[in-house]
């Protein structure tokens, strides 16, 4: 029996079909994704939160825009036929458009509904509304939004977070100590943006390791370093990390360890740095002590910590997680600076690399632009704000924020469409997000399920999930593409993205603008040619699109070489220099110093956290095991709020017992949470892993969606990025 592949962003699988439907789904043999998230799917396909058919909300049914946005997420949504919803929400975008202009238009997504790339619903939901004349759009992004902003003035780009990495293949065969800030946590290996056929960071780790390499893990939870290898582990407290890496970095210039060639070389602005390690800019010296007593860790272990590195080649890591944080941009400018300091930088198996530890396929051998995209129109309204400001845009319309250098206007919006995400899952202080949300005169939702998102608009399209269409799926850090046949007919009356917004285009007039006339099977052949072009480009047959259907996979030859991150600039610094001011690695930048914000520093510098007092606790917000985001928690979840652990000591000294059910209290709300005492927490830290769907209930979240008691925060008025690591929180018994 013929068995299609197909791929999600927690892997690639073997479909079985029968008579016409999805019946089950296994990982492919070897692949190492997780059974659970992949057996998973056809219980997901069918669930009963599956939106059947369009809905209008009932007062919006009556009343139109007329009934107010009080009603979102209390009302009951009505089905309706798929011409009313068309024409209700044709009609109140081309309304909005008309009476406030396109900058009143949000277009929401976060991008993570699908593997492929035609039916991804972000590059969608963009397309239309720049075929239509304009939107607000959403720049930046929660997974590494801070670092995307100040990397450009250290490196010139952001491609060593979005894209680059140092080759594991290196690593295993060059590198002595690994230092990984954040850790190595194997749960977060599951997912790849776009999927990936390969899942081996376990099997990499494990390989270093047992090829001589020492880690080093920095992380508050034992459960980041990977299990079955041997490794170092310290526990710092919270938003310390930047505090470690600059005395480190002190440490070695005190040592003799500076690699003063590399930072003449190499670096701009590095003596200014230098004077700041020694306390030229606050009046602290950046020593071993000071770090000690700011991490509370032992100054033992950062003295054991500064041999490690002092000698043999050394890769510093940092996980994402690190600069979802106030002031969390200075966290990888102190890594990126420490490795100057090193001046291993560009040789094989040294340097630094972002995200070994926040995602499956960072490091992995591959080749780049083999996986196509579709362009999106532009946005003749110009305005975007950072991704992780809705809130403020909805509380503050017309006012204005930093960000980047330049003021932002944030727009005066009267309607979101949201189509692939959940922001009552991403957004921080979702209590705040829904009193703002009633403010826009109408929402219109693409979904899948009844997220909580999907109950909280006024018309709701039920979109196909990627087993009920084509598509052409796979991610630069995997090597290979596949075809993403359609396996099922779509589930009740759901229809593509694509045809929802050319359905749309075609009431608004610009439909040929945004379909330019293309089926789906025809925008797939299209898109297609870009990756024969570069394959052509490179000396490589790439299968034709008739023959990749066929194959269903095509296994893209990998690179001769390794990656090594900067390599070319390390052996070419002038003839491949970087993209900042100097063409080369900034540790001081006076295109931030010109900026003359005091929140807004001209070399790496340490932000103390938040103090905990009155027995609060750092709330530590991962990933999940088993969710990508809150994608699968409605078929994997449980009946029980979703687990915080504590360390015993703590839970004693609150009187807590294991599996007790308890209130998480922050200023922003209060959620339940499941308790698991482990002496993996370190004191002082509570850890409570995201994806429950927002469920409130008066005035407490009750499915444990940390999210509700997470501060709605700006990392920094630089990037106005998410900083959802910095908050403190006290436990609770219920009452009663």
């Amino acid at each position: 029996m013929h068995r299609p592949i197909s791929l999600t962003h927690w892997g690639a699988f073997a479909a079985t079909v029968e008579a016409g439907r999805f019946v089950a789904a296994e990982p492919l043999e070897g692949s190492g994704a997780d059974p659970d998230m992949i057996k998973a799917l056809p219980r997901r396909t069918y669930a009963t939160t599956r939106i059947a058919s369009p809905h209008v909300r009932a007062g919006f049914l009556r009343h139109g825009h007329r009934a107010g946005g009080d009603g979102r997420g209390r009302e009951r949504m009505v089905p309706v036929p798929w011409e009313t919803a068309l024409h209700l929400a044709a009609g109140e975008i081309a309304r909005i458009r008309d009476a406030h202009g396109p900058t009143a238009l949000f277009a929401g997504s976060y991008g993570w509904s699908s593997a492929g790339r035609f039916h991804h619903a972000r590059t969608q939901v963009r397309r239309f509304f720049g075929a239509c004349g304009g939107f607000t759009d959403q720049t930046t992004n929660y997974s590494w939004g801070a670092a995307q902003v100040i990397l450009p003035y250290v490196l010139g780009g952001h491609e060593a977070v979005s894209s680059a990495a140092t080759s594991w293949r290196s690593i295993a065969g060059n590198t002595d100590v690994l230092v990984a800030f954040g850790g190595l946590n194997p749960k977060n290996w599951n997912v790849t943006s776009g999927g990936s056929l390969t899942h081996d960071m376990a099997r990499h780790v494990e390989a270093a390791v047992a090829n001589g390499m020492r880690l080093i893990v920095m992380s508050p939870d034992a459960s980041d370093i990977p299990p079955g290898v041997d490794a170092t582990h310290m526990a710092p407290m919270p938003g310390t990390d930047t505090a470690i890496m600059l005395a480190l970095a002190r440490e070695m210039v005190v040592r003799g360890r500076v690699d003063r060639a590399f930072l003449d070389r190499y670096t701009e602005g590095a003596e200014r740095f230098l004077a700041s390690l020694e306390g030229a800019e606050d009046g602290v010296a950046k020593t071993l002590d000071w770090a000690a007593a700011v991490a509370d860790v032992p100054v033992a272990s950062l003295v054991a910590l500064s041999d490690a590195i002092e000698r043999g080649r050394v890769m510093l890591t940092a996980s994402w997680s690190l600069q979802r944080a106030v002031h969390g941009e200075q966290t990888y400018w102190a890594l990126v600076a420490l490795a100057a300091i090193l001046g291993q930088i560009g040789l094989p198996g040294g340097g630094f690399t972002f995200g070994y530890g926040s995602m499956n396929g960072v490091g992995e051998d591959s080749r780049k632009g083999y996986i196509p995209t579709l362009a999106t129109l532009g946005n003749r309204a110009g305005t975007a704000i950072p991704v992780a400001r809705i809130a403020d845009m909805l509380e503050a319309p017309g006012s204005t924020i930093p960000f980047n250098g330049q003021m932002v206007t944030l727009p005066d919006t009267q309607l979101i469409y949201w189509a692939g995400g959940n922001p009552f899952h991403h957004a921080q202080d979702l209590f705040r997000l829904e009193r703002l949300w009633a403010r826009p005169q109408t929402v219109i939702v693409n979904e899948t399920h009844w997220t909580p998102t999907a109950q909280r608009a006024d018309i709701v399209f039920p979109a196909t999930t990627s087993v009920e269409r084509n598509d052409i799926g796979g991610t630069s850090r995997d090597p290979h593409v596949v075809f993403m046949p359609k396996l099922i007919g779509a589930v009740g009356g759901a229809r593509d993205d694509h045809d929802i917004f050319a359905d749309l285009a075609e009431r608004l007039g610009c439909e040929d603008a945004f379909t330019e006339g293309r089926s789906e099977m025809d925008w797939l052949r299209h898109l297609w040619g870009q990756t024969e072009a570069r394959a052509a480009r490179d000396g490589i047959t790439a299968p034709t699109f008739d023959d990749l259907r066929q194959m269903n996979l095509w296994a893209v030859p990998l690179p001769e070489t390794q990656e090594v991150y900067l390599a070319p600039f390390r052996n070419d610094p002038e003839g491949a220099p970087l993209k900042t001011p100097s063409g080369r690695i900034e540790l001081s930048s006076s295109t931030l110093d010109d900026l003359q914000d005091p929140d807004i520093f001209a070399s790496p510098t340490f932000v103390p956290p938040p103090k905990a007092d009155n027995g609060e606790l750092h709330l530590l917000t991962p990933q999940p095991a088993k969710y990508l985001h809150s994608q699968l928690a409605e078929t994997l979840g449980g009946d029980r709020p979703t687990t915080l652990t504590l360390h015993p000591d703590e839970a004693a000294a609150r009187g807590l017992e294991d599996g007790a059910t308890v209130v998480v209290s922050s200023p922003t709300g209060q959620c339940l949470a499941t308790l698991n005492i482990s002496e993996g927490c370190r004191q002082g830290v509570a850890l409570m892993q995201t994806g429950a769907w927002y469920a409130p209930r008066d005035g407490v979240e009750r499915n444990g969606n940390p999210n509700a008691v997470t501060v709605d925060r700006a990392a920094s008025p630089l990037s106005q990025a998410s900083a959802a690591q910095t908050c403190l929180v006290t436990l609770s018994l219920p009452e009663g």
